[in-house]
């Protein structure tokens, strides 16, 4: 009996932290390859694509999340929003609009290694020196 109660204890602890997980998995910081577009198109969340907002895409960040951008060559941050899709580019992790690119210094570039953690998921905020809020 006592052996029945542990295993099923074991089981939905596991149960729990795997879901605990998946949900984490979503939110946790990142780092990689970035680029930036300026289309002027519809996002996936419904609204026109505006080149001079300080917004991004990530493949499954929830519209409206709030995302620390920092560009790993040169320190400089910026805050988006997350407002549509993709990138659609392997080995890329976060497409940021063209103003946030500029804001971090890789418009002439097109592409740079950044790193991204969310600041406001919820009721969490963030500060950054030098983020600005778009």
């Amino acid at each position: 009996m006592n052996f029945v109660r542990r295993s099923l204890s074991i089981a939905a602890a596991v149960a729990a932290l795997s879901c605990l997980g998946t949900a984490q998995a979503n939110a946790a910081p990142g780092c990689g390859h970035a680029s930036w577009y300026a289309l002027t198109s519809k996002t996936a969340s419904g609204e026109r694509m505006n080149a001079s907002l300080m917004t991004a895409a990530h493949r499954s960040l929830p519209f409206g999340t709030k995302v620390l951008v920092t560009n790993k060559r040169n320190g400089k941050s910026v805050v988006v929003r997350i407002n549509d899709r993709g990138p659609f580019i392997r080995g890329r992790i976060i497409d940021v609009s063209k103003a946030a690119a500029k804001n971090i210094g890789m418009v002439s570039s097109g592409t740079a290694q950044v790193c991204y953690q969310v600041v406001d998921g919820g009721n969490q905020k963030v500060a950054a020196k030098g983020a600005k809020e778009g």
